[in-house]
């Protein structure tokens, strides 16, 4: 008998103050499929919306899953609505792997990689007011494949060829501090003059690459800056959004977000096309669990994936089974599941 989905839930957790507390249950067969944390928005939207397309969808075909969650967002560009379908998506890929008893890797390849190699990135920091000594030192003595760095412009400051300088020699303090080359991530903060007046300034050998300097998709300008100075892509790339004019780019890192993207039934696609063009991918550490899922699936295709230090060692926290990285990789668990399940639940 083919097991269909006969419940959709969304589940307040006990979180942080300020943290996601909310995760998407859907049942079948007597077992339960997690993911989370969310928001709460992310949480309303699918009650509001996915639940109804997902009821009776079979647990062993997640591509038709995923193309009813598609369907019933068609008209919606937002950001809540991408990361609801992959919301939902990720947790009927754990609900799969329950029933099938093998973890979601296993489903994903034949014979997954069972390390995962990771990078460390460390946003919180403003390394542009001085180099964070203590935290160079912890990250060179723990293994990473190499760390990303905050880069964020100083939107108070008139002069922008000097914050361009100030922001260029604090790439070179790093650079020289970790006695190697390291990514950094300007998070949206710059426009393209910035970038522009920043490369001016720069030696890009410094620069392992340079991640959302722009706060919207700007492919022309990013076509140009491709060409100068290693560039990486991808965080907010949404569910209905076209990814190959961006990966048509002269990108050095593909940084999709996994679950943002739509879920993990589209990141599979996602990657595939990435490879064909000789994209690396590295996934956005916000969505870990499956991100270490899909590394270890396609370990040619993808080099690393992200693990934010600030953020994740008290996200692993909301999960029954947190995990913990040894030697800058994780090992993925061989239990059956994704790896999301909330404490107490």
């Amino acid at each position: 008998m083919v097991a269909r989905i006969g419940a959709v839930l969304v589940v307040t957790t006990e979180a942080r103050s300020g943290e996601d507390d909310t995760f998407v249950a859907l049942h079948a067969a007597g077992a339960i499929g997690w993911y989370g944390p969310v928001t709460a928005e992310i949480g309303r939207y699918v009650e509001a919306i996915l639940a109804q397309p997902a009821l009776g969808e079979p647990v062993d075909d997640p591509w038709r899953l995923h193309a009813a969650l598609c369907r019933a967002t068609r008209t919606d560009a937002s950001v809540v609505a991408s990361w609801a379908v992959g919301a939902v998506d990720c947790a009927a890929w754990d609900l799969r792997s329950r029933l099938a008893q093998v973890p979601v890797a296993d489903l994903l390849a034949a014979a997954p990689q069972r390390q995962v190699p990771l990078y460390a990135s460390w946003l919180s920091l403003d390394v542009a007011k001085g180099i964070p000594l203590a935290a160079v030192e912890r990250v060179n003595r723990e293994g990473w494949q190499f760390t990303k760095w905050g880069l964020r412009r100083n939107p108070a400051t008139d002069d922008r060829r000097a914050e361009a300088g100030r922001l260029a020699a604090a790439v070179r303090g790093i650079a020289a501090a970790l006695r190697r080359e390291a990514a950094f991530d300007a998070v949206f903060t710059w426009d393209a003059e910035f970038a522009w007046l920043f490369l001016d300034e720069l030696d890009s050998a410094s620069v392992r690459w340079l991640e959302d300097p722009l706060p919207q998709c700007d492919l022309e300008t990013y076509e140009a800056l491709a060409i100068n100075i290693p560039l990486a892509l991808g965080e907010r790339l949404p569910l209905h959004a076209d990814s190959e004019a961006m990966l048509r780019l002269k990108l050095q890192a593909f940084t999709l977000d996994v679950v943002a993207c739509g879920g993990l039934t589209r990141a599979v696609d996602l990657v595939g096309a990435a490879h064909m063009r000789g994209v690396p991918v590295y996934p956005h550490g916000r969505s870990f669990v499956p991100a270490v899922h899909l590394a270890a699936a396609y370990p040619d295709a993808i080099a690393a994936v992200e693990y934010r230090l600030q953020w994740e060692p008290v996200r692993q926290q909301v999960y029954a089974q947190p995990w913990l990285p040894i030697d800058g990789a994780i090992t993925v668990p061989r239990s059956p599941g994704l790896g999301a399940t909330p404490r107490n639940c």
